[in-house]
């Protein structure tokens, strides 16, 4: 016995809007969230769950945004909501889908399992939706004075995608005049019955400003702190000049290694490597190629900021500890510190160097050579595991 195939899912991404009450020159559905525009958010998730996807409005701005998602030509919007999904609908009647989602393209979140939910409903209902119950007390005022307190039993706020068998949809758009505010409307008014499926509050429609702060905190990536910790010994030795933490310290003796030598870069970029788990700085900047002699250890430390970029991190703090008897670091210090947060592309309060002896013992204690340690943490997204 042969399975039935199963229906075929199109999905209608409304963008059509001027989004007036959001305040801003760019069109809600444009603004950036999580490094990325709410539109591409919406898109991606719907494109993931559909065969076809019908973005409504303007052409090449959307055709920009939604680059290396698949989707079908856009279609123009109408001057009402209505009247872009009708064209949405229209633009997707030549690939007959069974099942048509409507989707408002400043909704960048579909929680997971909700396009299912609603599939499924769909079984046994003309049309179904998602929704959350209202909480908050009601009031109906008039002149900002309190009317009269709503019952909210039986109230839920729609949100979308809303799901729907296609044929129906359509034909009910083409037959009823403009004004619905969402396409479960449509259905009511026609007598139809809508299925309500559970919604989410992470289901927000990019309405006002502070909206954007909220998406962000669900879209960004959950970051994690890592610490990691480096150190490193160089020997000091006669006509080289000391680097320290990326400057040049008045010294009688420098430090002596394939590189500058720089202790306290190289303690820090291992640091680095450990918290991002990439090794030490001899994986990256192997001593045996000679393009390393005498090398400026900067190109080391700009490296491992570039590694935190890569990840997607970004820097929280760096200390970084100089074990000497000579020179003095302290007067010095200042200079370290914003050399290093230049490198880090950071901040100076991000940064901390400082000094300390072994009260002439071991082989810093007898001026043989220069220590240091490092400990920093970074922030990076969380990709499970």
């Amino acid at each position: 016995m042969s399975t039935p195939p199963l229906p075929r899912r199109a999905a209608v991404l409304v963008a059509a809007g001027s989004g007036s009450r959001f305040g801003a020159e760019l069109p809600k559905q444009f603004q950036i969230v999580a490094g990325e525009p709410v539109l591409r958010h919406a898109a991606r998730a719907l494109a993931a769950e559909v065969d076809l996807l019908q973005p409504v409005g303007d052409a090449d701005a959307i055709a920009a945004v939604l680059e290396g998602i698949p989707h079908l030509p856009v279609v123009p919007g109408g001057a009402s909501r209505q009247a872009s999904v009708r064209a949405g609908l229209e633009a997707l009647l030549p690939h007959a889908p069974d099942i048509v989602l409507v989707h408002d393209g400043a909704r960048p979140h579909i929680p997971a399992g909700v396009i299912e939910a609603l599939v499924e409903a769909l079984a046994t209902t003309p049309g179904a939706i998602p929704t959350v119950p209202v909480a908050d007390t009601l009031k109906r005022a008039r002149g900002g004075v309190i009317e009269t307190t709503v019952p909210r039993d039986n109230l839920f706020r729609a949100q979308t995608p809303q799901a729907f068998h296609f044929p129906l949809l359509l034909d009910l758009h083409r037959a009823m005049p403009d004004g619905a505010t969402d396409d479960a409307s449509i259905l009511e008014a026609a007598g139809h019955a809508v299925t309500l499926v559970p919604g989410s509050e992470d289901n927000i429609k990019l309405t006002y400003p502070e909206d954007l702060v909220r998406l962000e905190r669900i879209l960004a990536p959950a970051m994690l702190p890592r610490v990691g910790t480096g150190y490193d010994v160089h020997v000091l030795a006669p006509n080289r000049k000391l680097i320290l933490c990326g400057i040049e310290v008045p010294h009688d003796q420098g430090l002596d290694g394939h590189s500058d030598a720089d202790v306290g870069i190289h303690a820090l970029c291992d640091a680095i490597y450990g918290a991002l788990a990439e090794g030490d700085i001899g994986r990256h900047f192997p001593p045996s190629q000679a393009q390393w002699k005498d090398a400026d250890s900067a190109r080391f430390l700009r490296h491992a900021a570039e590694r935190i970029a890569a990840r997607g991190g970004r820097l929280i703090n760096a200390d970084v500890t100089l074990i000497c008897e000579r020179p003095k670091i302290t007067p010095h210090a200042p200079a370290m510190i914003a050399r290093l947060a230049a490198l880090l592309n950071t901040t100076v309060d991000r940064i901390s160097v400082k000094a300390t002896t072994t009260e002439r013992l071991g082989f810093t204690g007898r001026m043989e050579g220069i220590a240091a340690q490092a400990v920093v943490t970074v922030l990076v997204p969380d990709v499970g595991g």
